[in-house]
């Protein structure tokens, strides 16, 4: 028991009611003290002051914003929206709190309005490094490429150590295929707050694309599964120079790189004192490769499914989904369901319309639980539950005529495994789609349909529901799912 604890206790001996008397402190102490609170990471202490202080001064601004940032924290972004507005309303503000609602604008899908609050914030303090990177990021979401560079290159000449300007300019750069210098402004992922390091702390070496003929390198399979899936084509040139390796991924990766890599060791931890003499994040090969746009080591398949998986998913799939019909994988939501890479499966029920098609649902986590209200008139197959790992997704794919996907990591494996895979892309997409293509150079086989309008997923579905009309009308006169169906381009 803790010298408070001790305190309260004797104290209760002593009366039933204790009185209770208030010590005042000035507005910017408690302030302060609300502060230090959200800082620590104690939000409800924080919040509990700043209601306090509401109830004695209402709409006192600095309390108002500091308990929208709590919001903010607590992954409400629409209440800290709500409450940074009203802050701002209460008369001149400064530039922090239009920096703040710059984002919040752009997280909750409000382009516009974060581009006119981010330049707000920059008219009130031209040397603020990160309204300067908030802006960018508004302008990116809304294509303004151009634009974004140019906010990215003022937030770094006002603080050259600002990672996340670094790293928004690396996307920038590389979305247009500028990869020489968005390689090397793409370095920065790892300096930004709270991203961690590739490794943990260690005295040996990240790898700088020299060979090792004498010593162990360590790779590590970083990022997303979709990262791992589109960087592991580098492996082999990896080995060229460094033939003793190790890489180090997921446990839900294991199988299948095993598989298509059966004479690279795997391991699912990372020991930082390990025998090795250099390590590197896979996401750092194409850097090192010296990639370029026309460069990329693209291979109609550089992933291939375990054969006894896929004789297992197969029969599975002939009794769930016997006779000629033509099976289409979806997944319509990421794995943490974000807006820009997410659609609902109700949707998607368009794409359910024609004959002769039966949807095998891939998706994984909680967006599964929509199946239970689909009702498309094409059949639905769930095997979402069934799936352990990605060598099943692989195994089920081989099974597959088409995939028809969000940005996830099941487009990435799709494509490498040189299936057809139609990719819904929003607005603003990853840099690795790059800008205005419908089709990959990272990927041969896939075919991009992309948003005409921030957030508007209805039409890019209507036009999958159409291609998917053409290529059923074709069927079986059309044995495959490629230009002789259809436009190439969405």
């Amino acid at each position: 028991m803790d010298l408070c604890s001790n305190w309260m206790d004797a104290a209760s001996q002593h009366r039933a009611e204790p009185t209770i008397h208030m010590v005042p402190l000035p507005l910017v102490s408690v302030l302060k003290i609300a502060a230090e609170y959200e800082h620590a990471g104690r939000y409800d202490d924080a919040a509990e002051l700043l209601r306090t202080i509401l109830e004695a001064v209402p709409n006192q601004r600095d309390a108002l914003h500091l308990l929208g940032v709590l919001a903010f924290r607590k992954n409400d972004p629409l209440a800290a929206m709500r409450l940074m507005e009203q802050a701002i309303a209460q008369g001149a503000s400064p530039a922090l709190f239009w920096r703040n609602l710059c984002t919040l604008y752009e997280r909750t899908g409000r382009y516009k309005e974060a581009m006119a609050a981010g330049r707000r914030a920059i008219e009130l303090d031209p040397g603020d490094a990160q309204a300067q990177h908030n802006l960018g990021i508004a302008y990116y979401r809304l294509l303004r490429i151009d634009d974004a560079v140019a906010c990215a290159r003022r937030a770094i000449s006002i603080d050259p150590t600002l990672a996340v300007a670094h790293f928004a300019l690396a996307e920038a750069l590389l979305v247009q295929g500028e990869f020489a210098a968005g390689w090397e402004e793409y370095e920065w992922r790892f300096q930004i707050p709270d991203a961690g390091a590739p490794m943990p702390n260690t005295d040996r070496p990240q790898w700088d694309g020299a060979p090792i003929a004498n010593g162990r390198l360590l790779l590590i399979a970083d990022q997303g599964f979709g990262d791992v899936i589109q960087f592991s084509r580098y492996i082999p040139w990896v080995r060229e120079r460094c033939p003793d390796l190790v890489l180090a991924c997921g446990g839900e990766m294991l199988s299948l790189l095993q598989h298509n890599f059966p004479w690279l060791p795997l391991t699912n931890r990372l020991e930082p004192s390990g025998h090795f003499s250099a390590f590197c994040p896979l996401s750092g090969l194409p850097r090192l490769h010296g990639t370029r746009l026309e460069t990329i080591p693209a291979t109609p398949r550089s992933i291939y499914a375990v054969p006894d998986r896929v004789a297992d998913w197969k029969r599975r799939l002939d009794v769930l989904s016997p006779g000629p019909k033509r099976r289409v994988g979806i997944v319509w939501a990421g794995r943490a369901n974000p807006p820009n890479r997410s659609v609902s499966l109700s949707m998607l029920a368009p794409t359910a319309m024609p004959d002769g098609l039966v949807l095998v649902a891939l998706q994984k986590g909680p967006a599964q639980r929509e199946i239970a209200g689909y009702h498309g008139r094409a059949p639905l197959i769930n095997l979402g539950p069934e799936i352990a790992d990605f060598s099943d997704t692989a195994a089920i794919i081989e099974s597959l005529e088409l995939v028809v996907t969000i940005d996830t990591a099941v487009a990435h494996l799709a494509a490498s495994m040189g299936k057809p895979v139609w990719i819904m892309l929003p607005y603003a997409a990853d840099w690795r789609w790059l800008l205005g293509r419908c089709d990959s150079p990272w990927y041969p086989t896939a075919r991009l349909f992309r948003q005409e309008t921030p957030g508007q997923w209805e039409p890019v579905v209507a036009r999958v529901a159409e291609a998917l009309s053409r290529m059923s009308a074709a069927f079986p006169a059309c044995s495959g799912i490629e230009t002789s169906c259809g436009s190439r381009c969405a």
